[in-house]
C-alpha cells in the first residue's frame, strides 16, 4: 500500500500552524511573560528593601529605582508581545495582576513609612479589587467591552504611577521640587479619580447588575 509521504512544503506549513496555535493559547515563559514574572519579583524587594539595615535615604532611592524600573516594563512587554506576536491569554492575565500587586505593595508601604493616609490607600486598593472582580464577572456574561478602560482610568494611573515613586523618594527633586509635597497632591488626585472611574464603571454595568438581581 502506498503511503502518502508529507513534503518539505507540508512539514513548513505543519510547523507555521503549530507556531501559531502557541501564540494563540501562549505559553507562560516567554520574552513578554518572563518580564512581568520580573515585575512580579520586584515587589519583595520593593517592601525588603525598607528593612534592610540601611539609611533611610539609601532605602528611598532604590525602592524609587526599582518602582520606576518596574513601572517602565509594564509598558515594554506589551509592546514586545505586540511585536513579537506572542500576546496570550496568560499574558493577558497575568500583567493587571503584576500591575495591582506592585501598585498595592507599594501603597501598603508608603503608609507603614506615613508618607500615605490610610484612607487613601483603601480608596486606590478596593477600587482596583472591586473594578477587577466586576470586569471578570462581566467577560463571564460576554459583556466585558462595556466597562473596557476609559479616560478616567488611564488618568487615574498616570497619576498614581507619578506620585509613588515621588513620595518612595521622598525628597528634593533637582533642588527644586518637593516630592513629598508633590506626590501628595497626586496621589489626592488618583483617588479622587479612583472614585470618580469607578463610578463610571459601576454605572456602565449597572443594567446587567440590575438584571442579574
Amino acid at each position: 500500500m502506498n503511503q502518502h509521504k508529507p513534503t518539505k512544503t507540508e512539514h513548513v506549513s505543519d510547523d507555521s500552524q503549530h507556531a501559531a496555535a502557541s501564540r494563540r493559547t501562549g505559553k507562560p515563559i516567554n520574552l513578554p511573560n518572563l518580564l512581568t514574572w520580573l515585575r512580579m519579583l520586584a515587589i519583595p524587594l520593593l517592601v525588603a528593601v525598607f528593612f534592610l539595615p540601611v539609611e533611610q535615604r539609601t532605602a528611598n532611592v532604590v525602592a524609587t529605582t526599582i518602582f520606576i524600573v518596574a513601572a517602565i516594563t509594564d509598558w515594554f512587554d506589551g509592546w514586545l508581545a505586540r511585536k513579537l506576536g506572542q500576546t496570550s491569554a496568560f499574558g493577558a492575565f497575568l500583567d493587571p495582576v503584576a500591575d495591582k500587586l506592585l501598585v498595592c505593595a507599594a501603597l501598603v508601604m508608603l503608609v507603614e513609612l506615613q508618607r500615605v493616609e490610610a484612607l487613601v490607600a483603601v480608596i486606590i486598593i478596593g477600587r482596583e479589587i472591586a473594578i477587577s472582580a466586576l470586569r471578570e464577572w462581566m467577560a463571564q456574561i460576554g459583556a466585558r467591552t462595556s466597562v473596557a478602560v476609559h479616560s478616567l482610568g488611564k488618568f487615574k494611573t498616570v497619576a498614581q504611577l507619578v506620585a509613588i515613586p515621588m513620595l518612595l523618594f521622598d525628597g528634593q527633586l533637582f533642588g527644586l521640587i518637593d516630592c513629598r509635597v508633590a506626590g501628595s497632591w497626586l496621589i489626592y488626585i488618583a483617588a479622587i479619580l479612583t472614585l470618580w472611574s469607578m463610578f463610571y464603571y459601576l454605572r456602565r454595568a449597572w443594567p446587567f447588575l440590575r438584571d442579574s438581581l
